[in-house]
């Protein structure tokens, strides 16, 4: 059965629909969990139009089919359109990349290129840039010459155009489907169910943010002008969009002194699993070790299952690691849940598994991968997620470990990547791959230093990323608005940078899909974890005291609990301030981390 076909049979199934009611309304269910349940199925069943006549309900299915198709026409668009760029000559580029691109060649008189083994004639010799994301950074951070990163940037962020008319028709798809539920805007649909409960107390948040985030992140553009003009000694020149990564890399770079590969070298992936263990043992008293898997069981050679243990629960559960980067495999880094935990009896419980699938590849030369530190802190993200998902102890699987509410699922593991940058952390795992050092504390602290250089600017982009999202779902023009415009105008009113006419950045913002006006929630999850980290874990990160309130007050408890309760009994009644009939976070513990508590005082917010 086609997963369209499951949903519509559920959405009409009325005999399982009326069954839930009558569990919700009766009186009969005899904990407030199994309340919670009956109450969350009925909401998933008429987030569906079961409640609706026959001919909306027809429509609903019918759209939700469409919805599902536009996604997944937008995502193969970005696979297959890449877009290219081709430069001459091949000096242009810097070594350190040529590998990444294709080499061409073309007649000395500069007709169209071709394949470098083509033979005939005196060629040049040039390199294709293939504009996908990946490709994309590293040209941009790696090029000094500007006019290769302008081009690049404007042809990388041009693609694929197809997904112009997508997301126009996804947008019409989702406003439609919500008027028909009753709501004014997909994003009022979508936002209802969470904390923030409306599309308003979201944009407030934002807009907050946005002007708390506004003065740093102008002084760190200014920064970085004024080094580039020092650099180019060109006092007219602009500091352009293709010149952040390049100009902020080399400030870092020069300003700490750090080299990645120097810092790798620390973070041997065999090294960083260690790490994982000692978290479990040191905060949750459990061991975390390697178990054979059964014939069959596994879906590629390279996959480890690992058991979670503790010495007097027993079990808690299983987890698999395909850390491993191959041809063909899903591109990203995430968690998945495959089995959620529940109660089966009085005595038995169903024990959760989980997936960790990861790309880190083989470092040059060695058989070992060793993790930049960026993918030491994905890796962290990603096993905060599944620490929620493993000591989940719900009666239900509906409310297993990561089964949340949308504005509270990403805050473990933005929580966990605190983890990845304290140096009491990594002391305990964290050893050169060839002498077994201990990785400098110097070190770290350089490290942390080049995070903190352009963080306003980084939380910023994620402001304007929430925007883009929430206008683009948000209440409809009669006539339909022009997606690039509206990109436009939100990067010109919240980020100090400059919009560059013609390009649509958002076109490859795949967020827009799986998100859908729910990517405020990164930043709800970042002021959650700020507060957590700093009320909870800061004093000492590694005790068993830590580990307990993170599991008893938090973690064990998935979605079975109201999120502001569990939130405010882990935190304190300050962490969330209500707004609006919802919710929103404290911000303070985030800006005092950001320093940007002067800003937030000025505007009076907090």
């Amino acid at each position: 059965m086609k997963i369209h076909e499951y949903l519509h049979f559920l959405n009409t199934n009325h005999s399982l629909y009326n069954a839930v009611i009558k569990a919700e309304q009766d009186g009969l269910l005899q904990t407030k969990e199994a309340w919670r349940a009956a109450h969350s199925l009925r909401i998933d069943f008429e987030k569906g139009g079961i409640h609706l006549p026959r001919d909306k309900l027809e429509r609903i299915n019918q759209l939700n089919v469409n919805i599902a198709h536009l996604c997944r026409e937008f995502s193969e668009n970005i696979v297959n359109d890449p877009s290219y760029v081709d430069i001459f000559p091949a000096s242009r580029i810097p070594k350190c990349i040529q590998h990444l691109l294709r080499p061409i060649s073309r007649p000395m008189n500069g007709t169209p290129s071709e394949p470098l083994w083509s033979r005939g004639g005196i060629k040049e010799k040039g390199f294709r840039i293939t504009t996908d994301p990946g490709t994309l950074s590293s040209v941009l951070q790696w090029t000094p010459d500007a006019e290769v990163r302008k081009q690049s940037y404007i042809q990388g962020n041009s693609a694929p155009r197809a997904n112009l008319s997508v997301l126009d028709k996804l947008i019409a798809s989702r406003h439609e489907l919500a008027q028909i539920m009753g709501y004014k805007s997909y994003a009022e649909f979508a936002v209802h169910p969470n904390m923030a409960s409306s599309p308003d107390v979201v944009m407030s948040f934002l807009l907050d943010l946005s002007t708390i985030v506004r003065p740093k992140a102008d002084e760190e553009f200014k920064t970085i002008r004024d080094f580039k003009l020092k650099r180019c000694d060109q006092r007219n020149e602009d500091l352009e969009p293709w010149d952040e990564s390049y100009f902020t890399g080399m400030m870092k770079s020069s300003a700490y002194n750090l080299n990645s590969s120097v810092v790798a070298s620390y973070f041997p992936l065999s090294q960083c699993i260690e790490g994982l263990k000692v978290l479990v043992e040191s905060l949750f008293g459990a061991t975390f070790y390697s178990i054979p898997l059964t014939a069959g069981e596994s879906w590629h050679p390279d996959v480890l299952k690992m058991v979670l243990h503790h010495p007097e629960e027993g079990d808690l559960g299983y987890l698999y690691l395909d850390l491993y980067s191959r041809e063909g495999k899903y591109p990203g880094c995430a968690h998945f849940a495959i089995k959620g935990g529940r109660r089966i009896s009085e005595t038995d419980y169903q024990l959760p598994v989980v997936a960790l699938v990861c790309n880190f590849s083989a470092s040059t030369g060695s058989s070992t991968p060793r993790l930049n530190h960026w993918e030491v802190e994905t890796l962290f993200h990603e096993f905060g997620h599944a620490l929620h998902s493993l000591l989940s102890r719900t009666d239900y699987q509906h409310f297993s470990g990561t089964r949340v509410v949308l504005d509270l699922a990403e805050t473990p593991a933005n929580l966990f990547e605190y983890y990845a940058w304290d140096y009491r952390v990594l002391r305990t795992f964290a050893r050169h791959y060839s002498t077994g050092e201990v990785i400098p504390e110097k070190l770290v602290e350089s490290m942390k230093g080049a995070k903190k250089m352009f963080a306003a600017t980084e939380l910023q982009r994620q402001v304007f990323y929430a925007l883009i999202d929430q206008t683009l779902f948000g209440e409809q023009s009669f006539s339909p608005r022009d997606t690039i415009s509206v990109v436009g105008d939100l990067k010109r009113q919240h980020t100090s940078w400059k919009h560059v006419e013609g390009t649509h950045w958002h076109t490859r913002f795949n967020h827009l899909l799986n998100y859908g006006a729910g990517y405020y929630s990164y930043l709800y999850a970042k002021c959650f974890a700020a507060s957590i980290w700093k009320e909870v874990c800061s004093e000492d990160p590694l005790s068993l005291a830590t580990g307990s309130a993170l599991r008893t007050k938090f973690l064990q408890h998935g979605g079975a609990k109201e999120p502001s309760d569990l939130l405010k009994e882990l935190v304190g009644d300050d962490m969330l301030r209500n707004y609006n009939n919802g919710i929103i976070p404290n911000i303070s513990n985030l800006c005092e981390e950001m320093e940007l508590m002067e800003h937030a005082k000025q505007k009076s917010i907090l």
